[in-house]
């Protein structure tokens, strides 16, 4: 990860976890695309989803995949589904997977409020953690 991206990341969790209105975190992503292009921002959504998966005990990729559980999530808001299988697919190393749900995130005009979802869940994770 670039120096950067883990920047930016950073600045959007310490939002994110400040318990700043949603509209602040959504600014802070969208100043990310406009500065820096939606490269950079696939480069935050890295880091965001290494940080939830961080102290997972995998030596090194699955071999045969993995999944993760998250009852009820068909039913759930776009961006959650979304993070869900991003970090799904993260977990997984299928960067495929992970790279066409970033793009279909933002194909949908849906990307800045999956960004969000995905560091309120990195905060969630790191306040479990603690």
């Amino acid at each position: 990860m670039s120096d950067d991206a883990v920047c930016d990341a950073t600045q959007i969790l310490a939002y994110a976890a400040d318990g700043d209105h949603p509209a602040v975190v959504l600014q802070e992503v969208r100043s990310v695309i406009e500065r820096s292009g939606l490269g950079a921002v696939y480069d935050v959504v890295l880091c965001l989803a290494d940080t939830v998966l961080s102290d997972r005990t995998l030596a090194g990729p699955p071999a045969a995949g993995c999944a993760l559980s998250f009852p009820g999530i068909d039913a759930a808001p776009y961006d959650l589904r979304w993070t869900a299988r991003f970090l799904s697919a993260y977990a997984c190393a299928d960067a495929d997977t992970h790279a066409a749900l970033f793009g279909a995130a933002a194909d949908d005009g849906r990307l800045v409020e999956c960004v969000a979802a995905l560091a309120a869940s990195t905060v969630a994770t790191l306040r479990l953690a603690a």
